[in-house]
């Protein structure tokens, strides 16, 4: 096990990384837990995890209930919300019940925005089961659901009281979830390391062969790269925004297509891509440096093209992301591999004038 730790204004937390550590569950949950206990977790993932980490709180004498909801992007809605709020009014959750979020990013980010506004506020703890969340999600605090005009647009920052992520729970996780879930880790190479770059490139086989070294100090670095910058931007005023790279095209393909008909790797995968031949077009990077791109994307099993889309409908979405000012477009480019930043200035006939080209 690796234990790496998050330093914020509000409070610091460990995110413990490791293979069988629902095996343990209650020696890690313990120091964050007291009074009752909620898990909030899916209809896919309940019957294969729910009862060790049931067996963790009962271990500590904490008592324990469950909320179990649908499983897809499609269900982080504010119904899915509701459900929650229902839950935990029904059980009789009080400021010292502690929800465990047990699943995804999509579980992740629904569980953690009820415990930021439930009775305004109770604490909640992160066990990702999904390369995505293990790498991206589950750390930094960021919670909330869709709406029907953009993705994430309804949230809140509410930082977890621990991030337990267990590799072994990526065995059972279908190959195209578990290639979605590189896209992130992807994104932090192309960001902000050029080594990690070249790293993945020599290692992309065995990792998608889950050889669990390989696995864990990929999941490690990742987790130690957002930690680096939650802690310098908690809040997303600045350096945070680096980690939307592909995002706000990625955000118009999954709105577009419905949630959950494209997964969210796969849709920044793809916006990666669209991100890269946008800096070719402003003459920062070489065409070589975006093949370099689509080749490790190919390599991660991950589409590198955009479906069909009307240009008119992806600006409109566009012109809901959350990097926006004035009106104006701003997008995550790189200026060279492995050194992304937030460029602003990008007028709707500059965003059509591209997405033409591609």
């Amino acid at each position: 096990m690796q234990t790496l730790h998050v330093h914020t204004p509000g409070h610091s937390y460990p995110i413990h990384i490791g293979s069988r550590l629902l095996d343990n569950l209650a020696e890690y949950i313990r120091p964050h837990i007291s009074g009752k206990a909620v898990i909030i977790s899916n209809q896919t993932v309940a019957p294969l995890y729910l009862n060790p980490v049931q067996a963790a709180c009962q271990q500590l004498g904490i008592s324990v209930c469950n909320i179990i909801l649908p499983d897809g992007e499609q269900y982080k809605n504010n119904e899915s919300l509701q459900q929650i709020y229902t839950g935990l009014l029904q059980h009789h959750a009080d400021r010292r019940t502690t929800i465990l979020a047990l699943g995804g990013g999509v579980i992740g980010d629904l569980a953690g925005f009820a415990a930021a506004t439930y009775q305004r506020g109770i604490p909640f703890i992160q066990i990702p089961t999904t390369l995505l969340s293990q790498v991206d999600s589950s750390v930094g605090g960021k919670t909330g659901i869709n709406h029907p005009l953009g993705k994430n647009m309804i949230g809140a920052f509410y930082q977890p009281q621990a991030v337990i992520a267990d590799t072994s729970t990526l065995q059972t996780l279908p190959p195209r979830e578990f290639s979605a879930g590189l896209a992130e880790v992807i994104k932090y190479a192309l960001l902000g390391d050029i080594d990690f770059l070249v790293q993945l490139e020599q290692t992309m086989p065995g990792i998608m062969r889950q050889e669990q070294t390989a696995l864990a100090d990929t999941i490690r670095h990742c987790c130690q790269m957002k930690a680096h910058i939650v802690e310098q931007d908690e809040k997303e005023q600045g350096i945070r925004a680096l980690l939307n790279l592909g995002h706000t095209f990625g955000h118009a393909i999954e709105t577009q297509m419905g949630y959950g008909n494209w997964l969210h790797g796969e849709a920044v995968a793809a916006g990666m891509v669209l991100a890269a031949r946008l800096s070719e077009h402003k003459g920062y990077l070489k065409t070589a440096d975006t093949e370099r791109i689509i080749h490790l994307l190919q390599a991660a099993r991950l589409p590198v093209a955009p479906p069909e889309f009307a240009i008119d409908t992806w600006l409109a979405l566009m012109q809901h992301d959350k990097k926006n000012q004035a009106g104006q477009i701003r997008l995550v480019i790189l200026k060279q591999l492995g050194q992304a930043a937030v460029e602003a200035g990008f007028s709707r006939e500059d965003m059509a004038a591209l997405l033409q080209s591609i």
